[in-house]
Order: structure tokens, then sequence, then C-alpha cells
């Protein structure tokens, strides 16, 4: 049997690569990030008392790994990249019907022009599709003695260095959102980088908020080296 889902919105986020994302929700609450209500669920009534919960469930489409398919066995992050886990183990992006669940903070609803929905702690690429809202339930779904396996716990977090240079692009870039030097330290704060990678000379790059970020990790230290602007690209 098949069914066909259909977005009821759209993510704008300033995530614009896989890279660079945190692995989980709530990681990085700088970002900005706004899910915009697809006719004919753009309408008030759709979200009415919607803005009494202060969470809400986004069921999405992990739309840019679709192609590649999925697989049995994945290996996490947490695990360092080596070790192997069951798909169904893990939130692992290839996935037999390549969906995700996150939950997310409800900042506000704006109902002015259509329907905008305003969030935070986001994980979430820029043009992902979402297929459904639902809010979240403390009392039924808040399990404070629930194991988290392998991810019992938050990530290990490194500390932030900025180079001079990169102060300077940054405080030059007439159009820089005010919230983007707090993103990129929460962003950089959780190590991107794939497991396997420890090469303390690689410089490496993530695409955020219309700029590339350039970047060296050397131990527990992540340095933001460069920040390189539209009008560079």
């Amino acid at each position: 049997m098949h069914y066909t889902l259909e977005p009821i919105g759209t993510i704008r986020s300033p995530y614009q690569e896989k890279f660079g994302i945190p692995r989980q929700p709530a990681l990085a609450p700088s970002a900005p990030v706004s899910l915009v209500l697809h006719p004919p669920y753009n309408q008030p009534d759709c979200v009415r008392g919607l803005d009494a919960f202060s969470h809400v469930w986004l069921t999405f489409v992990f739309h840019e790994t679709l192609a590649r398919g999925w697989q049995p066995l994945v290996r996490p992050p947490r695990l360092g990249g080596n070790s192997k886990v069951g798909v169904f183990a893990s939130r692992a992006t290839h996935r037999p019907n390549g969906l995700g669940l996150s939950l997310v903070a409800l900042k506000d609803i704006d109902t002015r022009d259509g329907v905008t929905l305003h969030l935070g702690g986001a994980d979430l690429l820029d043009g992902t599709p979402v297929l459904d809202i639902k809010p979240y339930i403390p009392f039924v779904e808040a399990k404070p003695e629930a194991r988290g396996g392998f991810v019992d716990g938050p990530p290990p977090q490194l500390s932030v260095q900025w180079q001079p240079k990169a102060l300077a692009d940054l405080h030059a870039w007439p159009q820089a959102p005010s919230w983007l030097a707090a993103l990129i330290d929460e962003v950089l704060a959780q190590d991107p980088r794939p497991a396997y990678q420890d090469d303390p000379a690689r410089v490496y790059g993530i695409r955020l908020a219309d700029c590339d970020v350039r970047f060296t990790v050397q131990g527990q230290l992540a340095c933001v080296l460069e920040i390189i602007t539209p009008a560079q690209n």
C-alpha cells in the first residue's frame, strides 16, 4: 500500500547545507528558524489555540538525502563514527521513508499574511518540507527516568575562539544579522566535523546565513579564521 503525503509548509533557516547543522534540536538556540505554511493550511483557523503551547513536534522530510536511499546499519557520530547500530536505533537521515521528527520551541505565530511560525532551537535545513505539526504535551511526553542509550547526555563542547580577521570580517558586513556571532559559537561548540576527521591543519567551511565561516579545530578548541560575506563570494 502506498500513501501520498503533502507538505503543509516549508522551513526558512540560516542552515544552508547539512554540514554544521546541530545533530539534535535545542543545541543552537540562537538560530532564527521559521515555518511558513502553504495554502490551504496558511489560515489562522489552522493554528487557533496553538499559541497556548511552548513547544511543538515537527514531522519533516530529509529532502536532501532521499535520493541516497536507506541502509540497515549506520555509524552514529556519538560512537566515534566507527561502531554501527541499526537504523531504527538511530536518528540517521538515511531512513526507509526519509522522515524526521524534531521538538522545537514555539516563539511566536504571525498571521498577518498567511501563517508563519517562529521557532527556537530548530535543527532544520533551509527549504525542509514539513508534513505535520503537533503540540508538545509535557505531562505525557516528558520522561525524566527514560534511558537515552548511546546518546544519554549532551555532547561534549568545544571552546570557540575568534581570530581578529574573522571579527573584522563580521563587523565590516553591514547586513550581518545580530544573532550570527552567537550562532557561529553554538554551531562550532558542537564540533560539526565528521567523527573520523581530526586534522588540526585542515580548514573547514560552513555555509550559514548567506556567508561562509572558515574554521579549524585543534584539540578542544575551534578557531574562527574568517567570514566570507556575499559581497566577497
